[in-house]
């Protein structure tokens, strides 16, 4: 049997990919990505203030303070839907490392882990994607912005946080891989003994 602390790996990698859960979720429901004077854009939509200096953002028509639906962008939708295949990969991959965890078996346990890793891969490659194509296009459409000054919203920093999540439930994945080969090789080898 394996002892408590090889699961100890396991359980923080699935503790991370819920807390990514929690993450990728507001930060697909927040409009903090971007601010600016009484304009906010998120993934899905954008808010205008009630005092909003106008013109507004983008050529946006000032159809009163209220959010509506996000602007036709590319760069845009390409980061709601890197954002997510992330939260879909990480349900996943958590639900894999779970199913890992609750298995006796060692092979369908190596198998579970060794998935979930990939899948959460998968979902760490996607969040970074849509992390860095966001700022960059928006930078290159800044001189529509009608704006000054620009800030980043939590929502953006949240997805961050998310990615650092992903990254340290692969990490623990993959190290403690090793140990579970090791584990299972040397059962293996006393079994036919």
């Amino acid at each position: 049997m394996q002892s408590d602390k090889g699961y100890s790996a396991q359980v923080i990698a699935l503790i991370c990919g819920l807390i990514v859960i929690v993450l990728m979720l507001l930060t697909l429901t927040s409009t903090d990505w971007l601010l600016s004077a009484g304009w906010r854009q998120g993934l899905f939509s954008h808010c205008i203030a009630v005092n909003a200096p106008t013109p507004l953002p983008f050529n946006v028509p000032d159809n009163g303070p209220d959010c509506y639906p996000t602007r036709e962008v590319g760069y845009i939708r390409v980061a709601a839907a890197l954002c997510i295949v992330t939260l879909v990969t990480d349900i996943v991959a958590t639900l894999l490392t779970g199913l890992g965890l609750r298995s006796k078996d060692q092979r369908t346990k190596y198998k579970f882990y060794r998935v979930a890793v990939y899948v959460m891969l998968l979902a760490l490659l996607s969040l970074l994607i849509a992390l860095i194509v966001y700022p960059v296009c928006f930078a290159a459409e800044l001189n529509l912005g009608n704006r000054t000054v620009w800030e980043f919203g939590w929502a953006y920093g949240v997805g961050w946080g998310a990615g650092i999540f992903l990254f340290g439930a692969v990490v623990l994945l993959l190290c403690n891989k090793e140990s579970e080969e090791i584990y299972y090789k040397e059962r293996k080898v006393t079994s036919t003994a």
